[in-house]
């Protein structure tokens, strides 16, 4: 794994690919690869990119690639997609939109699959954005997958949250405000050559004119990713809000608390590996579970007495 990791150091595909597969898989050698590149990661501009299906994040995210391209940067993409249920892997696994970057040395695309994931990302998202950084991509895109208002914890990985919008979504703006659509740092409203698409920048400026406290105003863009309009200027806000965040202390804020996001998330998986373990080793459980049908104890009890064993408190 050692070797694995000085040649993804290196800017070696195959070996970041395979890297991202053992986390994937989580795989005993997923541990020795995160820590070895650990301290290698923070440097990558993490941009998360949701919305409902249909709205073009990956078409928008394609015309993305090729401006940072021209500009000289290297990109990473994690792509989630639905899982297919015959193969667990991603359904739009070959990325058809972004396709014409596959043997860009300077591109790394890597689509991923929910496996059973809610909030928009696969468990593996937030690891996998880590090999990239240590990859040396200089902007990780995170395309979510596109599941409706409830992709919510691409905010607990992005340093800037860009919420892509369709001009049919002006008529169902207030019943998104309670979900995805307060996590925005921009907004797109893609494919506005469609009719539709001011009254939807109208109805999102509208929604945000009723809240009074923005440190940065949500901007809300209007983007045509086929015809390449707004591209620049999304562009240019992204990079606004990452000044933002850098001059007021927000991004060392930000990743502080990913940071102990992670380690909680970390803890928890292991607890509940050992807890299973722990279960399952014991001859007694069959009995306890038959006093908790006959009410003789209760779920929180045991629970309780499990994590006392466990936590020896």
């Amino acid at each position: 794994m050692h070797e694995l990791v000085e040649r993804l150091l290196k800017g070696d595909k195959r070996a970041a690919a395979r890297a991202i597969t053992h986390i994937e898989n989580d795989t005993q050698e997923k541990k020795e690869i995160l820590k070895d590149i650990h301290p290698h990661t923070g440097r990558a501009y993490l941009v998360g990119l949701t919305g409902s299906p249909g709205a073009g994040k990956s078409s928008l995210t394609d015309r993305l690639i090729s401006l940072l391209r021209k500009m000289g940067k290297t990109v990473g993409i994690i792509a989630v997609d639905p899982t297919s249920p015959f193969t667990g892997g991603a359904i739009l696994g070959d990325r058809v939109r972004m396709g014409k970057h596959a043997l860009d040395p300077g591109v790394f695309i890597r689509s991923m699959g929910t496996r059973g994931s809610l909030g928009g990302l696969a468990k593996a998202t937030r690891e996998a954005v880590r090999v990239l950084d240590a990859f040396g991509s200089d902007v990780i895109f995170i395309e979510t997958v596109g599941v409706g208002q409830s992709e919510l914890d691409i905010m607990h990985v992005a340093d800037t949250t860009v919420v892509v919008l369709h001009p049919s979504a002006g008529d169902h703006i207030q019943s998104m405000k309670a979900g995805i659509m307060e996590i925005a740092d921009i907004f797109v409203v893609n494919k506005a050559d469609l009719p539709g698409a001011d009254k939807t920048v109208q109805a999102v400026n509208h929604m945000l004119d009723l809240v009074h406290d923005f440190e940065f105003r949500p901007p809300v863009l209007k983007v045509a990713s086929r015809d390449n309009m707004g591209i620049k200027e999304l562009w240019c806000e992204c990079e606004r809000h990452l000044a933002f965040l850098k001059e007021s202390g927000r991004l060392a804020n930000k990743r502080q608390k990913q940071r102990q996001d992670e380690i909680l998330s970390i803890i928890d998986a292991e607890i509940g590996r050992k807890i299973k373990s722990l279960i399952q080793a014991d001859p007694k459980w069959a009995t306890t579970l038959s006093d908790v049908e006959e009410g003789r104890t209760d779920p929180y009890e045991v629970a309780d007495i499990v994590l006392r064993r466990l936590l020896k408190v």
